[in-house]
């Protein structure tokens, strides 16, 4: 019976192949539920949230957690030193950081996407200067230079997700480059090139398609990165101001607060971690699926 498996899933498509090897993945289907949820989470945020997140209320302060005695239902997570919702704050956290990981890796993925592609396939004097400006990024590291960055345009979430997309362009750019100079010598290319096609229809239509496994993976990893790192600039001030329900920033604030009210500061870290791991455990499990030389 296993033979018999084994040849019918030789005989599907690639993309169904790999769609029945991500199934078979525990860890890949784990990390697809969480992100799923966060997803659900920031879209139905007004819905779910059972108060506004920006809202104070200063009788309402430092309240615990349900659990305790002192606690309430109202307020299921507890309140911060404003008297403001923890849940409510970390439903709609998950809105900005969903919105965060998307602009940022979207940034990233377009400019190392071509700047990649065009080292890749012309070589020469044009890969040395894009390879040594993308080595010269990698040589500071990333939260560092994402720091000088904010701190030169001025910290905001807009310029932090900025950031966090210049800091990602080089994983992406020797990524590409790296694909398309091994599809550059493929025989298809050439009998392409025979036939007429042009540099832009080569790179853009015959060969960067080809590439879009590893690119795919490491889309996935790069939002979790996002996430961690726009986390980190808003823990420093450098990222979402306050009163933005940004889960970094809710660390920082409730840091002070981290011996008299734990959960000011243990909710928001854990949803951090969460969304991180999610997005890990997705990027490995499409790892697995989309590359032919880890099949079982």
């Amino acid at each position: 019976m296993s033979a018999v498996a084994d040849s019918y899933e030789r005989s599907q498509s690639p993309f169904v192949e790999s769609l029945t090897r991500l199934k078979k993945n525990k860890t890949a289907l784990a990390g697809a539920v969480i992100i799923i949820s966060f997803v659900l989470m920031a879209i139905f945020a007004p819905m779910i949230a059972p108060h506004d997140p920006i809202e104070q209320s200063l009788y309402s302060k430092l309240k615990p957690p349900f659990w305790y005695d002192n606690g309430s239902l109202d307020y299921p997570l507890g309140t911060d030193d404003f008297g403001r919702d923890i849940l409510s704050r970390i439903i709609y956290g998950a809105r900005i950081s969903m919105v965060v990981g998307l602009v940022s890796v979207s940034i990233a993925l377009l400019f190392g996407t071509v700047l990649g592609a065009v080292a890749g396939y012309y070589r020469g004097r044009i890969d040395n200067v894009i390879m040594r400006f993308m080595d010269l990024l990698l040589a500071f590291p990333s939260i560092l230079l994402a720091i000088v960055i904010v701190a030169f345009v001025g910290p905001s979430l807009k310029n932090a997700m900025i950031a966090i997309g210049i800091v990602s362009i080089p994983r992406y750019a020797r990524l590409v480059r790296g694909s398309v100079m091994e599809e550059h010598a493929k025989d298809y290319v050439q009998s392409a090139r025979a036939l007429g096609a042009t540099d832009a229809r080569l790179l853009f239509i015959h060969i960067l398609p080809n590439c879009l496994a590893p690119i795919i993976v490491q889309t996935t990893l790069g939002f979790g990165s996002a996430i961690l790192e726009a986390a980190a600039l808003s823990f420093l001030g450098l990222g979402a101001q306050p009163p933005t329900p940004e889960w970094g920033a809710m660390l920082a604030n409730g840091r002070a607060l981290i011996l008299r009210a734990w959960w000011a500061v243990t909710f928001p870290g854990f949803m951090i971690l969460l969304a991180v791991l999610g997005f890990n455990l997705l990027g490995d499990g499409l790892r697995d699926a989309l590359d032919p030389r880890l099949r079982e």
